[in-house]
């Protein structure tokens, strides 16, 4: 087997090719990065690289599994770690020049657990500064470019985690979401990402631990290779107070479901959200695939009402919480969405905090109530399709102008609101070869039904087999 063709395995074909002594991680450690020398300089989705570290740790691996000691669920399989995720002794920027320099003491929580599972860790994905926006830029290392169409933005902010995921640099790859970190770039770069129900992943170091917005996850090339990747991350751990306590174990089950007579909920904008008629057309191709399925599909969507503002006022506090203490040292070297949204933070009351939250409570129940008439929700990832690279961020849909640089990512930061889990899988393209992907949502908690009702529309439809022209001529 070629590298390449190696790197074109599934993350559960590797692992179980590297269990039966069919591959090394030797071998897949070699193929992977030999993938990257080729790939990355057209895209730079990977800014910290660690080849050498990375192929001795393959090489202890080969050892461990020589000697038939017990080893993980992900033995041997390349990952690397976006760059908000602190890793001990490795360099770790947030993707800002004020953190350009900085080696964190120790590991993340998700570090730690994927370490233990067996996968290898080879470097760090691009991100945007502090995770703002989905637009992968920053002062550090720059711009991270869409496989499917270098001239055009790979969403964010988990943006170098998607494209290396797609340009089969790597098996997967963490991510993180608050607004839509997860779900958009894998939208946009034809992967799968999964944010999970809140205190599904746990996180730490975290100093809102009790924050309920902003989640870990993981993202694939396949629905399947997603669920193994939750496998290792989920799970209770008593340095997270809003950790869930259902071992992760239980997504290494089949996905494979009898899926006829689900209910699902199909909104084309929630209500009134201006989306792109490319997003549109696409997903509405598509819309008897489930009903082919067997799905019963209506035309419906919860009451988002306050939707807007409870986010808005969360991130501003989440914003001033982590770094308003840059400001008076480092005002400089912050990009302005950044201190826009910090200041933004500053300027709020306990009663304004109070209020968003009281409306929160209340919009989860509307959506809880929605829910009780259907088993899922199926709606756009983002409300357009991705756009050109020089451009930050969306500022009108349709004609009409967005308020702010989040307010193009509705689509996505609505659900975040509710905590339920959700997932971005591959559901065609533009007619112009853009990539689109389609949202589905489930019940609070109902983690494992989302994957397997992504895994039956994935089989079915096909489009995670398409992959971006640029790997056809590497």
């Amino acid at each position: 087997m070629t590298d390449t063709a190696l790197c074109f395995l599934t993350a559960t074909e590797l692992a179980q090719k590297i269990r039966s002594g069919e591959l090394s991680a030797v071998e897949t450690m070699e193929a992977h990065l030999a993938q990257i020398e080729k790939v990355n300089p057209q895209v730079n989705a990977i800014v910290t690289l660690l080849p050498e570290m990375a192929m001795e740790a393959a090489r202890k691996a080969d050892e461990k599994l020589a000697r038939g000691e017990e080893i993980g669920p992900l033995h041997g399989l390349p990952v690397a770690h976006k760059d908000l995720v602190q890793t001990k002794g490795i360099r770790t920027t947030f993707g800002s020049l004020v953190y350009e320099d900085f080696i964190p003491e120790e590991d993340a929580l998700l570090v730690e657990r994927l370490r233990e599972a067996g996968a290898i860790l080879l470097g760090k994905t691009n991100t945007p500064e502090f995770g703002a926006g989905s637009q992968t830029f920053n002062k550090v290392f720059g711009v991270t470019k869409n496989p499917y169409d270098l001239s055009k933005t790979c969403g964010g902010s988990s943006g170098g985690a998607a494209v290396s995921v797609a340009c089969r640099m790597l098996p997967f790859a963490d991510g993180s979401d608050l607004g839509g970190s997860l779900r958009n770039p894998t939208n946009f770069c034809n992967v799968v990402g999964f944010r999970p129900s809140v205190g599904r992943v746990p996180s730490w170091p975290n100093e809102s631990g009790w924050n309920s917005f902003a989640v870990d996850g993981p993202i694939a090339r396949t629905v399947e290779d997603t669920a193994l990747m939750l496998s290792v991350l989920a799970g209770p751990d008593l340095r997270s107070p809003i950790s869930l306590p259902e071992s992760g174990a239980v997504f290494r089950k089949p996905l494979e479901r009898n899926i006829k007579g689900i209910r699902i909920a199909w909104s084309r904008n929630l209500g009134g959200l201006p989306v792109d008629s490319r997003v549109t057309e696409t997903l509405e191709k598509q819309r008897h695939v489930f009903e082919d399925l067997g799905c019963i599909v209506g035309e419906g969507f919860p009451d988002f009402s306050d939707a807007d503002e409870i986010f808005k006022n969360f991130r501003a506090w989440f914003y001033e919480l982590k770094l308003a203490s840059l400001l008076p040292e480092h005002r400089d070297k912050i990009k302005e969405t950044v201190i826009w949204n910090i200041e933004s933070g500053m300027k709020l009351s306990g009663p304004e905090l109070g209020r968003a939250e009281v409306k929160r409570t209340a919009l989860f129940h509307r959506v809880r109530e929605f829910m009780q008439n259907y088993d899922y929700l199926a709606l756009p990832v983002s409300q357009v399709p991705p756009f050109p690279i020089e451009q930050e961020f969306v500022s009108k849909i349709n004609g009409l102008q967005m308020e702010t640089y989040l307010d193009w990512m509705r689509s996505c930061y609505f659900i975040s609101v509710t905590g339920q889990p959700a997932i971005s899988v591959p559901c065609g393209f533009t007619n112009d070869g853009l990539p689109v992907g389609l949202q589905l949502v489930g019940k609070p908690q109902d983690d494992l039904g989302v994957l397997q009702l992504a895994h039956a529309f994935e089989k079915a439809s096909g489009f995670y087999q398409q992959i971006p022209d640029l790997l056809n001529n590497n």
